[in-house]
């Protein structure tokens, strides 16, 4: 990358960083509460702030007691046995339980994971410094407050994280703490629930056409889609720069290069962060478009658009995935218009229409607006929407990873409690969302779950198994009649037999005379 380009992608990263920094979620999806002791509990609960890692239970919540750690967590080996409150035996923390922990020395994403390894159900970070606009936080020198909110980011390794997390500010950490190293029991509640203002749930996804993260449910979540039918609204958004809030578009001049396109007004990132090479901002900007156009032909009128999640898939297996047969280092076909047109061709879409509505809405060549991008721009705005990719719910983003079953989950908590439709009833709980969604109900047990083994294929063998042991236990019965047959056969032979001979007068049965016997006989006698 040259000196001029790298410049350029560090001032348009800075102004996104600033950008974000500018706006907040309005609606919050949790709620942190104390339940024990009673003194500590607050009306409308503890403020706090989610982690955008880890997985937390949509419809549900955690009821433990608290322990508080006397270590920082950022070492693997956790002293189970240490810690407040205090145990005269100095016995482990008895799972479950939630986990307390200064911030502070490591990241967030390595605390939690430390906790989760040491059996805690959901962590609570105990913020340090003051927020400097936060009247109930004295400090007696500015300098040393934050101007801004921390967030409990993702450091791009928590994906094997499954327990919600929270930041608890200061002022509220440190009554807890205090509560804890005198030795009380603390039980608090960490509660998840998605607003479910009627019987019909609104969900937005906002994400780039080359952001990876959100690939996973991008090509899995057509199913859910599919069977939410109307009871549920699907609209995804393309989240792209403004080039002229960003110092793109300067007196008339393009001054980010192939980071945006129109002359500068509308940008993305470099998805191989290499301005040189591969794939430019300036392609992803006119994926955003394309996909656009398709959800607004495709999925606009019914919320579902499956030939849009058809086609999404198609790209993303065709163009934005390495070539198994050649070396994974070479770029993609990302920027090439054909593959494109061989994945719109694969899903159904009509290339043409879509290519008039990119062309309509004023293109990506000329130094002109395009409608559709800023009607893009403007929703990104209005929404407050800050960290892509981000799942909107209702009008409340959902934290935690944007696995299937963390957005099904969510989707399906935002129903008003006897309104949600049978495929959440059957699946929400079920041990694989994606298997019962797919078939259309759960099965039940990890073993008909299993990777390439479909119910059909497991009754087959079951049945054709059955139909075996029936053969053997038949081959077997027959056998064994068979055999008591002629036992009966040679015992009746032996002991009692029948003479065959025509001419016989009878068949005598009399016992030998004794010859010993002076004075008893037996008398002989005969059957005729």
């Amino acid at each position: 990358m040259t000196t001029n380009n790298l410049k350029t992608s560090i001032l348009v990263n800075l102004w996104i960083l600033a950008d974000l920094r500018r706006t907040s979620y309005a609606v919050q999806t949790s709620k942190l509460q104390v339940q024990l002791p009673p003194s500590l509990r607050k009306e409308g609960g503890y403020d706090h702030r989610d982690a955008m890692f880890g997985i937390p239970p949509y419809g549900g919540s955690i009821q433990q007691q608290v322990y508080y750690s006397a270590t920082t967590l950022c070492d693997a080996n956790v002293d189970k046995k240490g810690g407040y409150p205090t145990r005269d035996d100095h016995s482990a923390w008895k799972t479950p339980f939630i986990l307390m922990v200064d911030r502070g020395e490591c990241s967030f994403v390595q605390k939690v994971r430390n906790a989760q390894r040491a059996g805690a159900t959901g962590v609570l970070i105990a913020d340090d410094v003051c927020i400097c606009n936060r009247s109930d936080c004295q400090v007696a020198d500015e300098e040393k407050c934050e101007q801004e909110e921390p967030t409990m980011s993702d450091d791009g390794s928590g994906s094997d994280i499954s327990i919600p997390s929270f930041l608890v500010f200061k002022e509220d950490a440190d009554q807890l703490k205090a509560a804890l190293l005198n030795n009380q029991h603390v039980r608090v509640e960490m509660s998840f629930k998605v607003p479910s203002p009627d019987s019909h749930v609104e969900y937005e996804l906002w994400t780039t056409a080359s952001e990876p993260t959100s690939r996973e449910i991008e090509k899995s979540f057509g199913v859910a889609a599919a069977a939410l039918k109307d009871h549920a609204f699907f609209t995804p958004h393309m989240y792209i720069y403004d080039g002229i809030k960003a110092g793109c578009l300067e007196e008339g001049l393009n001054e980010c290069y192939n980071l945006c396109t129109n002359n500068g007004r509308y940008c993305s990132n470099d998805p191989d962060d290499d301005m040189d090479y591969g794939a430019s901002g300036a392609d992803v900007v006119k994926e955003c478009l394309r996909r656009t156009c398709i959800w607004n032909q495709y999925g606009l009128k019914d919320g579902v658009g499956k030939p849009w999640w058809n086609y999404v898939t198609e790209f993303i297996d065709r163009c934005d995935s390495p070539d198994p047969d050649y070396d994974s280092s070479k770029p993609t076909r990302y920027n090439d218009p054909e593959c494109a047109g061989e994945a719109m061709t694969a899903a159904g879409i009509d290339i043409p229409s879509v290519e008039k509505c990119m062309q309509d809405a004023g293109g990506v060549e000329a130094n002109t607006t395009n409608i559709i991008l800023e009607a893009e721009i403007k929703a990104q705005e209005s929404s407050g929407v800050v960290l892509v990719p981000s799942l909107v719910v209702n009008q409340a983003v959902i934290r935690g990873s944007l696995s299937f079953a963390t957005v099904f989950k969510a989707i399906c908590s935002g129903f008003v409690k006897g309104s949600e439709p049978h495929i959440c009833k059957e699946c929400s709980n079920c041990e694989n969302e994606f298997a019962c969604v797919r078939d259309g109900f759960c099965h039940g047990s990890s073993f008909l779950m299993m990777e390439g083994v479909s119910i059909e294929v497991f009754a087959i063998v079951l049945l054709g198994t059955s139909v075996l042991f029936c053969c053997i236990a038949c081959i077997q019965h027959r056998r064994q009649q068979q055999y008591m047959r002629n036992q009966i056969h040679g015992i009746v032979a032996e002991y009692m037999p029948v003479s065959s001979q025509k001419n016989s007068e009878g068949t005598s049965l009399a016992l030998p005379a004794d010859d010993d016997d002076d004075e008893n006989h037996i008398e002989s006698f005969t059957i005729s």
